[in-house]
């Protein structure tokens, strides 16, 4: 069974979990066992308890009686829920019937629920933490997402209604506030970048509903990306987290914040020793824009990037690889009135280093909207400075649809031999028949050798090489001519910067050996 990523909230219905008690009392196995830790691991324990509370949320849903099963957002907490009920409609009937109970909306018939649509109330319960006396509580966004009611439990068993001052759902957080009748129990952040592998965290939540748990481990790695967001940078620790625990806090032994409790990797919904935590650093950034705006801003390059393979670093002559290579800019952005330009690699954003591509989003993301930053790229071969005025990042997604087609085709032997593609020039019958925007310009692929480089790195009939080597092209005789030049030169590859026919553009690196 394939290990999933699983958001770490406990379902309830009717006041029970939907666990089975096998579920909950799963034997240990071999490398779950929890370390003994040093002494104070208690006194940490008992002294921050008290400002770690469970999250209550309800919501009111309409159970159709031969509906489908409502779309949720993944990691939603009533997800579970709604997997379980309509699985186990199926097969069932109404009083009397053969299929057994009979499902909300009326009387059912054999093997199916009722018709009809019955208001059901469904609860979901997560973790958190109080981090000010006056009420201010961090959750995780899909602990409270699409509840209608949110409450706070506290470890004394107080029950405090809760308003959602706002959310991030790019890094899953969320921000209450309760008001009580005394200062509540507060902690403090941690620096998170200062955490080291094998230090001690204590990590305590609400798994299985449970309710207030203390579980110990190591940090086991850093700056995880698991493919949940474009700012991923988890805390990877062997701290038992489990359903339930989300939104909780994980402590080092001073008793600081230093990661919130979010998902886990598991086959079976249960902790193997593997869960993950966003950074205080990450945490404290959205949450003080939650507490001042009720929203996150982050800063806006206006630019597309990739990854710097060692190809491309070959090619561009960045030693060693490093950076984010840009692939296109946003005519209304930031970047280009800076003198930003497709081909260059950012190798350094406002003093910070970026030493991978997903470096420069989470940098760019978290600096000031308006500031004026000193940008460092790499531009055939030379460094150069840059300043851009960020603007506020506004999101769109574009699809891309390529047509197959082998006509008015410009045959280069040489190309295909090299490269594994087959070229014509550009003219508007092919630009309507492969639907290519009139904004794109460069030679056309029409078609891509199976056994190639080419098709290994995904190029396909429809694409557009507008560069090679960061220089124009205009038509398949000046492609061929560079591409052979290049070869003379002793290059190892070529880079190409290649355009869909709506015009995103990517730098892709290929062979010449």
């Amino acid at each position: 069974m394939g290990a999933l990523f699983t958001k770490t909230t406990t379902t309830v219905r009717g006041g029970m979990a939907i666990f089975a008690a096998a579920a909950i009392l799963w034997p240990v196995m071999a490398g779950q066992a929890l370390a003994r830790g040093p002494e104070n691991i208690a006194d940490t324990a008992e002294a921050v308890i008290d400002a770690v509370v469970n999250i209550s949320t309800k919501q009111t849903v309409d159970i159709s009686g031969g509906g489908a099963m409502p779309q949720l957002p993944p990691g939603s907490p009533f997800e579970e829920f709604f997997e379980e009920f309509f699985k186990n409609r199926r097969g069932q009937g109404g009083p009397g019937g053969p299929g057994g109970q009979g499902a909300p909306g009326g009387p059912g018939r054999q093997g199916q629920g009722g018709e009809g649509s019955t208001p059901r109330r469904v609860s979901s319960l997560g973790s958190g933490f109080v981090i000010d006396p006056s009420g201010l509580v961090v959750t995780n966004n899909h602990v409270i997402a699409d509840a209608d009611e949110v409450s706070v439990i506290l470890n004394n068993g107080t029950t405090l209604k809760a308003e959602v001052l706002g959310r991030d759902t790019k890094t899953d957080l969320a921000l209450l506030k309760v008001s009580s009748p005394t200062p509540l129990k507060a902690v403090k952040f941690g620096d998170s970048d200062k955490l080291r592998l094998g230090e001690w965290v204590v990590a305590i939540g609400n798994p299985f509903s449970l309710g207030g748990t203390v579980t110990a481990g190591i940090v086991s790695a850093r700056n995880r990306d698991i493919n949940s967001g474009p700012y991923d940078n988890y805390i990877q620790t062997d701290a038992a987290i489990n359903r339930g625990n989300s939104g909780g806090p994980l402590f080092n032994l001073d008793g600081d914040v230093i990661g919130v409790n979010t998902a886990i990797i598991s086959p079976s919904g249960g902790s193997i020793g593997i869960g993950f935590a966003v950074p205080s650093k990450t945490v404290v950034a959205v949450i003080d824009q939650l507490r001042e705006f009720k929203e996150v801003r982050r800063g806006w390059l206006g630019v597309r990037i990739q990854q710097v393979t060692d190809e491309i670093a070959e090619s561009l002559s960045i030693k060693p690889a490093r950076g984010a290579l840009i692939a296109g800019i946003d005519d209304k952005g930031p970047a280009k009135p800076a003198g930003i330009e497709p081909g260059d690699v950012v190798i350094k954003f406002d003093g910070k280093d970026i030493k991978e591509m997903r470096d420069l989003p989470k940098i760019v993301a978290e600096t000031a909207v308006g500031k004026d930053v000193e940008v460092l790229i790499v531009r055939k071969g030379k460094e150069e400075k840059k300043t851009v005025r960020l603007g506020r990042l506004e999101e769109t997604e574009k699809k891309v649809a390529a047509v197959t087609k082998k006509d008015d085709v410009e045959e280069k032997p040489a190309i295909k031999k090299a490269l594994g593609l087959d070229l014509a020039n550009l003219s508007d019958d092919l630009r309507k028949k492969f639907k290519i925007k009139d904004k794109v310009k460069g030679v056309l692929i029409t078609g891509v050798d199976a056994n190639s480089p080419a098709s290994e790195k995904r190029l396909a009939p429809g694409m557009v090489i507008a560069e090679v080597q960061q220089q124009a092209v205009a038509n398949a005789t000046d492609l061929q001519k560079r591409v052979e030049s290049l070869k003379k030169e002793g290059k190892k590859a070529v880079v190409l910067l290649v355009v869909s026919p709506d015009g995103d553009p990517s730098f892709v690196a290929l062979s010449l050996q």
